[in-house]
């Protein structure tokens, strides 16, 4: 086991960044703010057509009922992932990522019971799924219902894609436009609730609230900040640093942070990248594994080439915590690495006291990028540093396998004092979601475990 610094055990209280508690206070109380916005677009529509519209036979409003909440589910999924920037700070993005697939399972269940409702109420609306004798309405609706389950197979599908997630994007977002368009044009064949005064104001409403969200999303290449490069940094054959420049004002961004990098202003090819760089230096660095075709144009950037960062997004960061503890742990895999080292090196450029512990994984020491640079991050931190290799070479004095409950039960302090320290988590889906339990199993509250996926 390498260890750099001082014996984790001796971690103790210390200072904290200024103003870092009222900014994340702001933040929860936005979060708090956002859900009760979402809460009053699903749930809207509904008491709308309970209350605001005469009564009808009960199967006439199940049937409206479900179709609206399946309606406003759709709307919901996809204003969810529009780049709200200030939603993704005070929320982060996977949280956001893991409601918007709660959302579209929602949305794909409302339209099963939807369907079911119909049918239930007259056995003759099975005639409904048959294209050919179908009307409008209905054939409008089981298109839908197919691009609907193609964003669902396409969400499904998600872990396998590696090369092709260009492709991917544009065909889950083209697929769900799709399902809400249909939807939408389903809705307006009806016409039943479009005839009634107060359901048109509420179709408008979800209208206006859809199009406000995709409108957002496509005026974010206008606020992308241009930047131009400096250098980029080989750091192993298969992971690169894209050392950047601005064309004005630097990025603005708390450690930790990620952006999407885009080499046209407008449209094109764009991928989301931990940014690497100190928040208090200036600079703008983003670390990348460059295996797929994206990751190898940008390790092939010459000096000079524009590039277009929007962002920053995510709230996996010391800077936006609600209470930040007296010290850190931070563990990662790999080139999840990134957001520790912005925080590290924006630790050291403050020189925050706090004690730090970074534990890091790879599958051979040759993966373990950086590691001049944090033994000289630990002559400026107090900062202890445990590498763990799962493959390790003939002569290899340190830890062995994977980072388990064991190796960190070790590192960590003492059961009663785990709480006292946050602990920020990185890497693959399941190495983040292993480490996570395995701290909740070692007693560390769960409000003091902070996760950021790849």
């Amino acid at each position: 086991m390498s260890i750099r610094g001082p014996r984790p055990a001796a971690l103790s209280p210390a200072g904290m960044v200024p103003g870092s508690v009222a900014a994340a206070g702001g933040a929860a109380r936005l979060v708090h703010r956002w859900l009760a916005g979402f809460a009053v677009l699903l749930l809207g529509p509904l008491l709308a057509r309970l209350f605001l519209v005469e009564s009808a036979p009960v199967w006439d409003q199940l049937t409206d009922i479900t179709g609206l909440f399946a309606l406003a589910a759709m709307v919901c999924t996809v204003v969810l992932m529009c780049r709200l920037r200030a939603l993704s700070r005070a929320a982060g993005i996977t949280a956001l990522t893991t409601m918007h697939r709660a959302l579209g399972v929602l949305t794909a269940g409302s339209v099963l019971l939807h369907i079911a409702v119909v049918i239930a109420a007259d056995r003759n609306n099975l005639l409904l799924l048959t294209w050919v004798q179908a009307p409008p309405r209905a054939r409008a609706a089981t298109a839908a219902s197919i691009a609907l389950a193609g964003v669902i197979a396409l969400g499904v599908l998600r872990h396998r894609v590696r090369r092709d997630y260009e492709l991917w994007r544009w065909a889950h977002l083209v697929l769900g436009i799709a399902a809400i368009a249909l939807s939408a044009l389903h809705v307006w064949l009806i016409s039943d609730l479009v005839r009634d005064a107060a359901m048109r104001w509420v179709l408008v409403a979800l209208a206006v609230v859809l199009t406000a969200g995709l409108a957002h999303r496509a005026l974010s290449a206008r606020r992308s900040s241009e930047h131009v490069v400096r250098e980029v940094r080989h750091d192993s054959d298969s992971v690169c640093t894209l050392v950047l420049d601005p064309r004005s004002a630097p990025l603005k961004f708390a450690p930790g942070q990620f952006a999407w990098l885009r080499l046209a202003k407008a449209g094109g090819e764009e991928h989301p990248f931990t940014i690497a760089s100190s928040a208090a230096g200036g600079g703008c660095e983003f670390t990348v594994r460059s295996t797929g075709d994206f990751g190898t144009v940008l390790r092939n950037l010459p000096p000079g080439t524009p590039v277009w960062i929007d962002g920053p997004y995510g709230s996996c960061s010391l800077d936006l915590l609600p209470q930040p503890a007296s010290g850190t742990a931070m563990i990662a895999a790999g080139v999840g690495i990134t957001p520790m080292l912005s925080m590290l090196r924006t630790l050291a450029d403050r020189r925050d006291p706090r004690p730090l512990l970074l534990v890091r994984g790879a599958r051979e020491p040759g993966e373990l990028l950086f590691r001049e640079e944090l033994a000289h991050l630990g002559h400026r931190l107090d900062l202890t540093v445990v590498e763990v290799v799962r493959q390790p070479p003939p002569g290899w004095s340190g830890a062995r396998g994977d980072i388990g409950p064991a190796l960190l039960a070790t590192v960590l302090p003492p059961r009663q004092l785990r709480g006292s320290l946050d602990y920020f988590i990185c890497g693959g889906p399941r190495f983040v979601d292993d480490i996570a339990h395995n701290l909740r199993e070692l007693a560390v509250p769960e409000h003091r475990i902070h996760t950021e996926q790849f």
